[in-house]
């Protein structure tokens, strides 16, 4: 809905959280309104607007944990939802073949967008999106195990990043830490993010800043000096097809042959491509080969045809032939390491001859080690650069201490309290592995708090594992708290290590800790079958709840003349909104042998739309970002109509669709006869296109609307059925708005 002057108006009072409208003009961001949309899921529970839950409140912050954990390679994907059906009896034989090898990840289930990867750049848009219009403004990175993920990380960003120049909202980001620091974990993870990230200020725009500093989930004392000369620890990284890794190191005197040594897991076939650039990344190509048949932990090297001078180098390793990786270190004062491109923390180890002796010599491109005064002040530089919050583990600390985040906790969650102890933050799970008996468990052992556990017990009702109990529970706890903060958990936790044992735990049953199926699970990004987008629609209800909507206006009355001037529509108001640039095509490879993904139905890109009326006919308008395609098939620039704001009716709740049978100046209305995909024509009513503009005029008496006032409900799409269910509108083409939400026009 646009900024226009009655919709300026009626917004100038509601100011979003610490941003006035005025600002947000200046910032050219494209706000689509989505706390305006309206929506039933699946279970017939409609999401409350801002006569239910008040105008926007201010000082209220949703955070999202999200997990970048999906990465190119490996031989999966195993997904115990599909093991377990066809082989029940594989719960009590964890060496049943259908498990896979012990610790690989499974899959809980099967996501909506399939088994992406965490770089997947449509994947990313979409999540973006979903979670802007949810009202999510913050996702919280899972380093908790060392790991930062810095190249689905940076892939994030530069997408994000890139949509926001396009003038597009997405959440800003910030990181949750080791729990502790054994063996350096903590101080490890947390000089990687600084390094690797905030010091040299890539995508600031994204950091979210808590009391005026970018916010991480870690302990101060991770950055202490005593803790910053930490031993590096030997670990390879593997190569991922389409991907590159790189070291950018100095020779101090010529040298003659330059590489490494290169891992692939006992595995046989094996090959990469080597090439040595002068300077770093971009530079010039001096030396280049191509292996075949690499042996396991071979240690290979580029020959030069004469000695190369003393200087800065860059070795890049590229183009994988099966499973194949750089031997390197991460932690200690290691540096010069580029994944894909990108800085990264760590550094590849090297082996290079240097000119006039006959052996390769193994290096480390590494700084020189920190003088105590400089990691002192390094420390005080990281210390004062973040707003830390200690994250805390165990979900059942009743009393915190000040300055501490919790993840996930059990019900009732423990309000967080600010280092001056005021309530600051509380978390929102949905679910938890936990029982009462041993407290921390496997999600795949008995007893563990499922997405349908409430009042100290699993519901079992038909259904249950759809309504999301646990989550409401969880939610109406921190409605009743009213923090500043909430942190829900989670986006995309789809996978769980497989185990023979974990910290006490046994097999059998196999041993999944965060994930298991179902039910077990906590994950709300939308899944294939099973409860498919209801735990999203139960996320947006409950934001608005906590955070407030913006009020929707009554629609403009005017004749709208069908003359082909669109000209009438600029008084008309408000002016609904979509996303810009969310037609992008997909063709990228699954995780492991999930195959590739493509989807090129993203055609007509949907920004605007206007609805108004008179005595006689309802006038609806529509804009696109580039001229109108020609039709070339009847899913072009549809519209679906709900006449009654009534979703238990028609498909999806909608009555009517019009353009699906397109003349030269008039186009079908049809309306839905058996609640299914299915229509029956009732009329014609006058279309026009011009450009990138399209106008049409249906008689009030065709939808069956005799008097006012009147709800209306409508959704314009383009090239989106394929299933005739509720993923067209998430999957395809372009939906405007998004998913099952719709614009709400109100005729008084």
């Amino acid at each position: 809905m646009v900024n226009n002057s009655r919709w300026l108006l009626l917004l100038a009072a509601l100011v979003s959280t610490g941003t006035c409208l005025a600002q947000h003009q200046a910032s050219k961001t494209w706000d689509v309104y989505s706390d305006t949309w309206v929506a039933t899921d699946a279970l017939m529970r409609t999401i409350p607007g801002s006569k239910q839950v008040g105008p926007l409140k201010q000082n209220k912050t949703l955070g999202m944990f999200y997990f970048l954990t999906f990465d190119h390679g490996g031989n999966g994907p195993y997904d115990n939802t599909v093991i377990l059906k066809a082989h029940p009896e594989a719960i009590q034989d964890i060496s049943n073949p259908a498990w896979g090898p012990l610790n690989e990840a499974h899959y809980w289930g099967e996501p909506l967008f399939g088994y992406y990867v965490s770089d997947d750049e449509w994947v990313l848009r979409k999540h973006a999106q979903m979670l802007v219009n949810a009202g999510v403004d913050v996702v919280i990175f899972d380093n908790s195990n060392m790991v930062t993920y810095d190249r689905a990380r940076n892939k994030l960003c530069q997408v994000w990043e890139s949509m926001r120049k396009e003038g597009m909202k997405t959440p800003q980001i910030a990181f949750l830490c080791p729990f502790g620091n054994s063996n350096g974990m903590g101080t490890t993870t947390l000089c990687s993010l600084y390094d690797t990230l905030f010091a040299p200020g890539l995508y600031e725009d994204l950091w979210y800043r808590w009391e005026g500093k970018p916010l991480v989930m870690a302990y101060p004392s991770y950055a202490d000096a005593a803790s910053m000369q930490l031993t590096a620890s030997r670990q390879p990284a593997e190569l991922i097809t389409g991907q590159t890794l790189g070291q950018k190191w100095k020779a101090d005197r010529p040298f003659t042959a330059i590489g490494g040594e290169f891992p692939t897991w006992a595995t046989t076939d094996s090959g990469m491509t080597l090439t040595l650039y002068s300077g770093g990344p971009g530079g010039k190509k001096l030396l280049s080969k191509s292996y075949s048949n690499v042996h396991d932990n071979a240690a290979l090297l580029l020959e030069a045809d004469r000695a190369l001078p003393a200087g800065e180098y860059y070795l890049e390793m590229s183009n994988p032939v099966g499973h194949i990786g750089w031997w390197g270190l991460s932690g200690g004062a290691v540096a010069g390491y580029y994944d894909n491109g990108s800085p990264s923390a760590g550094a590849r180890t090297l082996r290079i001859r240097w000119d006039g002796e006959a052996e390769a010599e193994q290096i480390t491109p590494a700084g020189p080690p920190l003088t105590p005064e400089q990691a002192i002040e390094r420390a005080r530089k990281i210390r004062e650069f973040f707003t830390f919050r200690t994250p805390i583990a165990p979900y059942d600390i009743q009393k915190p201490p000040k300055g501490g985040w919790a993840w996930l906790q059990n019900y009732p969650q423990a309000p967080q309290l600010s280092p001056t102890g005021e309530v600051e933050q509380i978390t929102v799970g949905i679910a938890q592995n936990y029982n009462s008996k041993t407290h921390l468990a496997p999600m795949s052992f008995p007893g563990a708090y499922g997405r349908s556990y409430h009042n100290g017990m699993l519901e079992t009702g038909p259904d249950a594992v759809r309504r999301g109990y646990n989550f409401i529970e969880q939610w109406n706890r921190a409605l009743e708290v009213n923090p500043p903060f909430v942190f829900v958990t989670g986006w995309n936790e789809w996978t769980a290590g497989f185990y023979s044992e974990w910290a006490g735990y046994k097999a059998p049953p196999p041993i999944f800790v965060d994930e298991f199926n179902q039910e077990f699970s906590r994950d709300i990004e939308p899944m294939r079958a099973g409860h498919g987008d209801d735990y999203y629609y139960q996320l947006v209800s409950y934001a608005r709840k906590y955070k407030g909507a913006r009020p929707l206006p009554p629609n403009t009355s005017r004749n709208i003349p069908m003359d082909g001037s669109f000209g009438a529509w600029k008084a008309v108001e408000p002016e609904y909104r979509d996303y810009i640039g969310d037609t992008a095509h997909r063709n990228v490879p699954g995780v492991g042998h999930a195959g590739q993904y493509v989807n090129n139905t993203g055609r007509n890109d949907i920004v605007a739309a206007k609805a108004s009326y008179d005595a006689k006919n309802i006038y609806f308008y529509v804009r696109t970002a580039a001229t109108l395609t020609q039709r070339t098939d009847p899913d072009w620039m549809l519209l679906y109509i709900n006449v009654d704001a009534d979703y238990t009716t028609g498909w999806l709740g909608y009555d009517f669709v019009i353009n699906r049978k397109v003349g030269s100046d008039k186009t079908s209305v049809e309306k839905c006869i058996d609640g299914k995909y299915n229509w029956q024509q009732v009329g014609e009513v006058k279309y026009q296109v011009k450009g990138n503009e399209m106008q049409i005029a249906v008689p009030r008496a065709f939808l069956g609307i005799k008097h006012l006032p009147a709800t209306i409900d409508f959704k314009w799409a383009d090239h989106c059925y394929s299933q005739g269910d509720w993923t067209d509108f998430t999957l395809n083409g372009d939906a405007a708005p998004d998913d099952r939400f719709n614009y709400r026009a109100m005729l008084r």
